[in-house]
């Protein structure tokens, strides 16, 4: 096994890390910049899916050189960052929004007119 691995390996591998890090520094700034939570929630689901992809793609680049073998297992971590995300986002909004209709917030949607009329 070659614990080394060529300059250009290195590169690549420091570009898709500092991308991965860069995107996410940049979302956590526009978390902070936003008021509400209803806000809030959306910026964080891009960028961890984002930013984990530019991590997972620069540590499969660099174990498979250093392996000298496919290291693809790897990116199961995004693809399951990417599934999850969006539906742990869904659930938390739709919580507060339960919540904030329960206290009677006016800065938040209706409930939907429920119909007894079942198709149109």
């Amino acid at each position: 096994m070659n614990a080394t691995s060529p300059a250009w390996v290195d590169a690549l591998t420091a570009t898709l890390v500092v991308t991965g890090a860069i995107t996410a520094l940049i979302g956590s700034f526009g978390l902070l910049r936003v008021k509400t939570f209803f806000q809030r929630v959306h910026p964080p689901s891009l960028v961890a899916t984002v930013g984990t992809w530019g991590v997972t793609l620069g540590t499969v680049v660099q174990s498979s050189f250093v392996t000298a073998r496919p290291y693809l297992h790897a990116v199961l971590i995004p693809i399951f960052i990417a599934l999850t995300a969006p539906v742990t986002t869904t659930l938390l909004t739709r919580a507060a929004l339960f919540r904030a209709r329960q206290r009677g917030a006016s800065d938040v949607p209706p409930p939907p007119a429920s119909t007894n009329n079942p198709a149109v």
